[in-house]
């Protein structure tokens, strides 16, 4: 059976969020928009509901959701603290893409934090999440929407036919604006930690005067019996079919001569490259991921969905500094590349 759907490219057709935001209260799911990637969400107190998300995607039971709000009522309703640090992040940083883990009350169900006794919690910036959110009066929670393993969701062209007749209900926004999924940070003895990187960075936390630590896991591969905090951090996560090499140089000229290297040995090669260095490459397939950061993390999911087309051997992908928004492009990149990584000093 199809999906409901409802286009709100052209307007916030009120009516139609109200009509999903009854489907969230009917423990059903709901495929949404939100500033980072859309979402796959279902009411986070209703623990039969929220187990259809993990059904609908092909997720493993250990890899925590985070819960969607929409003001700090509802928040306080499911955390038993708030420490100074965290009110500091959420007047600077929310509404937007930051998540921030708490510990729970016990009303958040155990399928929601994969048993652990905290929960990741963020208030998205878009205007039709929040509403969704609100309409439905309950918490939401939501992974990226996608079925496990895949990338992300940036538009519903890229994702419908994998997950149509999965959920109940699409609310279609087009493109969203960040293209990365939120920072995952959790505060510890007035330290904040970041589990994943996203486009709330180090430096802008850095600069309300709060010590920042990036954990080791961002960039290294995490083992299978870990317990993690934050989604995407565990398994085999954005990656297409076709095998990737992730290829990184601070010199541009060193980065063009190691991937033309790698072409000539390989011959049948795509390469993702910055739009100022595709005519250097020496193979007619080519994928243009834009010129800035911004452009990088709009565009990446999108085109790691289109290469399997190409039917080449290998994917070339040029990385980034790691520093600011290209360290979360970088940890979405090693992981779609499973870690086949070549840094060129």
């Amino acid at each position: 059976m199809k999906s409901k759907y409802a286009d709100l490219k052209e307007n916030n057709n009120l009516d139609k969020i109200e009509e999903a935001a009854q489907f969230i209260k009917e423990g059903k799911l709901v495929l949404f928009p939100t500033e980072t990637v859309y979402g796959i969400g279902a009411n986070a107190l209703d623990t039969n509901a929220v187990s259809k998300i993990f059904k609908a995607k092909g997720r493993a039971s250990d890899n925590p959701l985070i819960v969607h709000i929409c003001n700090t009522q509802m928040l306080e309703r499911l955390v038993l603290e708030i420490g100074e640090i965290e009110k500091t992040l959420i007047e600077n940083f929310w509404p937007g893409p930051l998540t921030i883990i708490f510990n729970r009350k016990s009303c958040i169900p155990n399928n929601v934090t994969a048993g652990l006794e905290t929960v990741g919690i963020r208030m998205p910036s878009n205007k039709i999440a929040r509403k969704l959110i609100e309409l439905s009066n309950l918490p939401i929670a939501a992974p990226s929407a996608n079925i496990s393993g895949k990338p992300s969701g940036t538009k519903i062209e890229d994702i419908i036919d994998e997950l149509d007749g999965k959920v109940d209900y699409i609310l279609d926004a087009g493109m969203v604006d960040i293209g990365v999924e939120s920072t995952v940070i959790r505060v510890v003895e007035n330290k904040v930690h970041i589990l994943r990187p996203g486009k709330i960075t180090k430096e802008d936390i850095e600069s309300l005067g709060i010590p920042v630590i990036i954990e080791k896991q961002i960039m290294e591969e995490c083992k299978s019996h870990e317990k993690v905090m934050s989604p995407g951090m565990k398994y085999r996560h954005y990656a297409p079919n076709t095998k990737c090499l992730l290829v990184y140089s601070h010199d541009n000229n060193k980065l063009v001569d190691k991937i033309n290297e790698e072409i000539e040995l390989e011959k049948n090669v795509l390469v993702l490259g910055k739009t100022s260095n595709l005519n250097k490459y020496k193979t007619q397939n080519k994928l243009d991921m834009g010129e800035s950061l911004e452009d990088i993390s709009k565009n990446i999911f999108t085109l790691l969905r289109k290469v399997d087309k190409y039917k080449v051997k290998l994917v070339i992908i040029e990385g980034v500094k790691k520093e600011g928004l290209g360290l979360a492009i970088m940890n979405r990149l090693i992981r779609a590349c499973e870690h086949n990584y070549i840094e060129v000093n």
